[in-house]
């Protein structure tokens, strides 16, 4: 059965942790400047800020709380964590804490600094409830901890893990804190200084609503031997990414919305939320067993809803990647409305039921077959198993261990 293409005037965007919906002002200005740029504007000379980056700076200084000389422009929050940790200069057996939240962006470059340096590589891990074990971290944090690498927000289900209690934590010892604010920037407060971490990053095209390829950073003062050389923003992309933080309004979104999807979605039969821990914010994560997250999401978008397919090679540690299943992403933000959800739950529920009829009438049209009865051994003697039983190793697939 064929879903009808959406042609309705109203989206429910649901998917600001990929991609944030530039507001029609911050569009006006990245289309505009480009064009100027493009006709009169010679190329700036390499290492010299763009005129207008000064005013850029303080709104990122007024975003993270912190003075506008300490915040740093980049494409991006995963080409600042490269630069930054691609000039650490750690010690043989220096100990590198990441956690199950880690992106692979970020997990490449710790992989390259632990090779690089002689260090080891460990993952914090999980609670019970899905919460970080900040238990086991007190218990094993001293002097060989040189790096400590935190999610703020999980990419995967939206976990919202304690970034001040850890700073809190690591403020006494040498190890320095680096805050992926990635999916918190936008949607939550953020104050650097009272976090306690000596790099910040963020993307400025997710809840921001600012242009693709913009990021930004805090760098702690007194960490300049790690200033990190990441490439800037087109002069376009920054006057857009400056006019979105001029209109942006630190609205965090409706404290039900996410209750009240969770509630929804638990009422559809089959299907899965990805725990979460006991704090969440923004994002929710779910999957269906038998119909896979990327029929989903086309499916709902030809229903006017737009949501994200994860891959567990985004997040590797993370729990709800074990088995390599796929899960749907939903993201929700101060502009979500409870219409927007109800279009979701709905779409979903006629995707679904779509769905178990054509598998119904299938089955019924073709019927499985009968297979052979198996071949029993004679008395004494063992049946050989056939030699593609066990499957080959995946090529290419990147196991990261624990270090204990």
């Amino acid at each position: 059965m064929n879903t009808p293409t959406h042609h309705a005037r109203h989206t429910a965007h649901l998917n600001t942790a990929y991609a944030g919906r530039m507001p029609r002002a911050v569009r006006a200005v990245l289309a505009g400047r480009t064009a100027h740029d493009d006709r009169h504007t010679a190329p700036a000379p390499p290492g010299r800020p763009a005129p207008r980056e000064t005013a850029l700076h303080e709104l990122l200084g007024r975003l993270l709380g912190v003075a506008a000389d300490d915040t740093v422009l980049a494409t991006g929050a995963a080409q600042v964590f490269d630069a930054y940790t691609a000039r650490l200069d750690l010690r043989p057996g220096d100990r590198i804490w990441t956690t199950p939240h880690e992106g692979v962006a970020h997990l490449t470059a710790l992989h390259a600094l632990r090779d690089r340096t002689r260090a080891r590589l460990e993952t914090v891990p999980l609670r019970t409830d899905g919460d970080l074990d900040l238990d086991w971290m007190r218990e094993h944090l001293d002097d060989d901890v040189a790096l400590v690498s935190v999610v703020h927000v999980s990419a995967a289900c939206g976990t919202l893990n304690p970034a001040e209690d850890i700073g809190r934590l690591l403020a006494p010892h040498r190890a320095r804190y680096l805050l992926d604010a990635s999916h918190s920037a936008g949607q939550l407060p953020l104050d650097a200084a009272r976090i306690g971490c000596d790099l910040l990053t963020a993307d400025g095209f997710r809840f921001l609503r600012g242009p693709q390829d913009t990021g930004f950073a805090y760098l702690r003062p007194g960490r300049r031997d790690t200033h990190p050389q990441a490439p800037a923003p087109t002069p376009a992309a920054a006057a857009a990414l400056a006019c979105a933080l001029a209109h942006h309004t630190p609205a965090p979104a409706a404290p039900d919305l996410l209750p009240r999807l969770r509630a929804a979605l638990r009422q559809i039969p089959g299907t899965e939320l990805l725990p979460a821990g006991t704090a969440q914010a923004g994002i929710l994560a779910f999957r269906h067993p038998q119909v896979p997250a990327a029929l989903l999401r086309r499916r709902l978008a030809r229903l006017g809803v737009a949501v994200a397919k994860t891959v567990a090679q985004e997040t590797p540690l993370h729990p709800a990647g074990r088995g390599g299943a796929t899960a749907v992403r939903v993201s929700v933000t101060a502009d979500t409305s409870p219409r927007d959800l109800d279009r979701l739950t709905h779409a979903l529920e006629q995707i679904l039921r779509e769905e178990h009829h054509t598998t119904t009438n299938t089955a019924a049209v073709h019927p499985p077959r009968q297979t052979a009865a198996p071949v029993r051994a004679a008395a004494g003697h063992s049946t050989p198993c056939p030699a593609h039983t066990t499957p080959p190793p995946r090529r290419g697939h990147l196991t990261l261990h624990r270090t204990p």
